[in-house]
């Protein structure tokens, strides 16, 4: 065998031929490792959430399906639930919300990730009432409109925001008549009061929550969008959409029953509604996180070791490694023994989780594998994550395609891509330019129903069944999926060039000093049918300081602009070289999913 030739002619010193034997019996042995790990990926497709749930109540019974944490002063306590116990509260809950007519109505959910939230949502579900999750951070008036448009007939809310929901409920414009609060609060109905006067009717043999049939085609999530450029469309989801698209993250992501996951993505977003179902399929344990302060506090508190965030919190987190190790004076050490872990895993031999163990605990000494959703992720913080030992993925999408449409996964990556279309999901590009870029357009059984009474948006984005993103890109000839841009962020320079804003930015926020920024087209002030490609920057306060000391304002631009000249127009054509720069330390105005508004900006800007 190989593996005899590699040991006879390395005890010979003929090292020459015995590493070459080595390295093709290693290669093999990978090679039949992946094999084999695919081949043992089956997985279960449930045409609902209802069965999926009762499945994974039976598959993994005793495992803890959620950690709540109970806190009151400095003394801490955690509550397990088990899988089972997770079905029988959902059964209980549901039993009582048929008892007060709730059946075939809309329940909204307003709060933080918490335990409550879960619950509210997954009971809707089993049961086919419409659940409506709805973003904690809408203003009152945005909150009320929702409520209305949605025509909601009652409500789940977090104690935290009483004060928006006695004043919806003070100015009676909407449907709502059941005000349930996710901890027991004065004058109103609590989740867990009514979960336990459930049980009682359970016990008294009321069976019609426990054998309601869902209709997997129907309406059963509406989703309002964040709206970044005009008011938010309301999505129509199915249990068939979101059952169909765990399914496809479960046949390609290396998610086990043994994670341990810190639901850190808002739950009123699809991916960390979605992604708490993927969980929950899989047999995960989900714990909640106490704040983006507390995040390396949870990580090692949960010892966490499956996360999916956004590309924001992401590089955070990888970026505060780094400080650490910066800090500590072993930033070269740490290069050199990339190096080295690097060369030995092209032979197949994998040391780095046990070379780079000190970084890994500073994430709390269990993380895996990281999940990036929601915007592109700048390639070298995956890199970066890979090189420590830390598998990271990253997945595209939408709200109107529950969300994924295509993402990597440890067989398939290939930098800047967004990796390939789930295995139920056909992808085209279509309207190619001459450099094969244009519109991406999917199709398959994640497609939204449409838009909740917008027919005239629907039929603009649904046509014969596929959904066009509004995303431009090009698949290469492996079947990797790359995105440019958004269509309508595109900048079209006088002579036909066009640029794709998010292309810039990437450059530009590696700028150590930069905290986010955005680019567009300036009008410019000679030929005024043309535009100067033009950045707002946001610095960091902290990251000047600890440089450069109490500096100046101007002194501050003048060293980020020769910087952006620098490091970032080297390395362009001369075409989308930015012209101009406008400096600032105030925040970008974002949605509440962190997206920038770029009209807003502008307008503001532009002094519109």
């Amino acid at each position: 065998s190989l593996g005899d030739r590699a040991r006879l002619h390395l005890r010979k010193k003929k090292n020459q031929k015995g590493r070459i034997y080595l390295k093709q019996f290693l290669k093999i042995l990978y090679l039949r490792k992946e094999k084999n790990m695919k081949k043992e990926k089956i997985v279960q497709e449930f045409k609902d959430i209802k069965e999926l749930i009762y499945n994974s109540a039976k598959t993994y019974a005793n495992n803890i399906a959620f950690v709540v944490k109970h806190q009151e002063g400095k003394n801490k306590t955690y509550e397990n639930i088990t899988y089972k116990m997770l079905l029988e509260q959902i059964n209980a809950l549901g039993t009582k919300l048929y008892s007060m007519g709730l059946k075939n109505k809309r329940i909204a959910i307003l709060g933080r990730n918490r335990y409550e939230w879960a619950l509210g949502h997954l009971t809707s579900l089993l049961g086919g009432i419409i659940s409506v999750p709805l973003d904690k951070d809408l203003q009152v008036d945005e909150l009320e409109n929702s409520l209305i448009r949605s025509k909601t007939d009652a409500i789940y809310f977090d104690e935290k925001y009483i004060e928006k929901i006695e004043e919806i409920k003070n100015r009676n414009n909407t449907n709502v008549k059941e005000y349930i609060c996710m901890s027991k609060l004065a004058g109103y109905d609590d989740i867990h009061t009514l979960k336990e006067e459930g049980q009682k009717l359970l016990e008294e043999g009321n069976k019609e929550y426990i054998s309601a049939k869902i209709d997997e085609n129907v309406m059963n999530i509406l989703l309002f969008t964040s709206g970044t450029t005009s008011k938010s469309k309301a999505v129509m989801l199915s249990q068939k959409n979101i059952a169909s698209n765990v399914y496809a993250m479960q046949r390609v992501e290396d998610i086990k029953s043994t994670d341990s996951n810190l639901a850190f993505l808002p739950m009123h977003h699809i991916l960390g509604s979605t992604c708490l179902i993927v969980m929950l399929a899989c047999g995960v344990r989900t714990s909640f996180p106490d704040g983006l302060r507390y995040v390396a506090q949870n990580l090692k508190e949960y010892e966490v070791s499956l996360f999916v965030g956004v590309p924001l919190l992401v590089e955070a987190i990888y970026n505060k490694v780094v400080k650490e190790i910066d800090k500590q004076g072993k930033t070269k050490l740490i290069k050199n023994a990339i190096r080295v872990s690097n060369f030995l895993l092209k032979l197949h031999i994998d040391i780095r989780r046990k070379l780079f163990k000190p970084i890994i605990d500073q994430l709390g000494g269990k993380m895996r594998f990281v999940i990036s959703g929601g915007a592109p992720l700048d390639p070298k913080i995956q890199k970066g994550f890979i090189d420590l030992g830390i598998d990271m993925v990253q997945g595209y999408g939408l709200t109107e395609t529950s969300p994924v449409i295509a993402a990597e996964n440890m067989y398939k990556s290939r930098t800047g891509s967004i990796g390939v279309p789930m295995e139920n999901v056909t992808v085209e590009i279509v309207n190619k330019d001459d450099n094969g870029i244009g519109e991406l357009r999917a199709k398959g059984p994640n497609v939204m129903l449409g838009y909740y009474e917008n027919d005239e948006e629907t039929n603009k984005v649904l046509k014969d069944g596929w959904f066009y993103t509004g995303d431009l890109g090009y698949i290469d000839k492996d079947g990797f999926i790359f995105i440019t841009g958004r269509q309508k962020n595109m900048i079209v320079l006088k002579n036909g060039k066009k640029i794709f804003p998010e292309e810039i930015e990437t450059l530009v926020n590696r700028i150590d000093l930069v905290e986010e920024c955005m680019v567009f087209g300036m009008p410019d002030e000679v030929d005024k049918n043309d535009v100067k490609l033009s950045v707002k920057v946001v610095y960091n306060k902290d990251e000047v300081i600890q440089k450069y000391g109490d500096i100046s304002f101007d002194e501050i631009r003048d060293i980020i602009w020769d910087r952006i000249k620098n490091e970032v127009n080297t390395t362009v054509p001369r075409y989308k070289h930015i012209m101009n720069m406008i400096l600032t330390d105030k925040e970008l105005i974002k949605t509440t999913t962190k997206k920038v508004k770029r009209n807003e900006e502008l307008k503001e800007i532009l002094g519109h």
